[in-house]
């Protein structure tokens, strides 16, 4: 190999993102905003995000799914109605259900770093989505609490937060969870998108 190929090939290997990294970044921001987009409304709804938030990193790995992710948050940020409801903007971030949006870059930091330390197990993706979705939640819950004020003036206690914001959560969380595992671990399309 002459020193103009080897020169040609590091600067290959050094190049951050490939067209086709972005295009799956592309189109994880968009599979996160078609889930968000089904939803029931409720205190806070009921929606597929968290389930395209763990597909996302689960098939993209941890780099790439933290930075869709981002960009999807960022959309939102910005005004893209990319959020439940068709919403978008800073107000619905910084309202008391926007640390459940933010608590997603939580959950694909916490798959990543457990992606990176101990590999792609069926064990380890099922405790880093676990752990994950408990910081989104823990970080969305004391958010709510601190934001949150009735009609009557009063604010959330941790047993109402709890009641509106996680409880009823939990079932269909398992469900995501389970269906989010069954596609993204199968081998035949991770071998596409790796």
């Amino acid at each position: 190999m002459n020193a103009k190929t080897d020169i040609t090939t590091k600067s290959k290997e050094k190049k951050l993102f490939r067209t086709t990294d972005i295009t799956y970044i592309g189109v994880a921001v968009a599979l996160i905003t078609i889930c968000s987009w089904i939803s029931i409304p409720t205190t806070i709804p009921f929606t597929l995000q968290t389930f395209a938030v763990m597909l996302t990193v689960l098939l993209l790995g941890g780099m790439r799914g933290t930075i869709a992710i981002t960009v999807y948050i960022l959309l939102g940020a910005v005004g893209v109605p990319v959020f439940a409801g068709f919403s978008g903007g800073i107000a619905r971030l910084t309202g008391p259900t926007g640390g459940y949006i933010i608590g997603f870059l939580g959950t694909a930091l916490v798959m990543w770093g457990f992606e990176k330390f101990l590999g792609k197990k069926l064990w380890v993706h099922i405790v880093a989505i676990v752990l994950g979705l408990t910081v989104c939640y823990v970080f969305g819950t004391a958010w709510f609490m601190k934001l949150y004020t009735a009609d009557d003036g009063s604010k959330a206690t941790l047993a109402m937060a709890l009641s509106a914001c996680v409880i009823p959560y939990l079932i269909p969380e398992v469900i995501k969870v389970i269906l989010a595992l069954t596609i993204g671990t199968n081998k035949a399309i991770r071998s596409v998108i790796q």
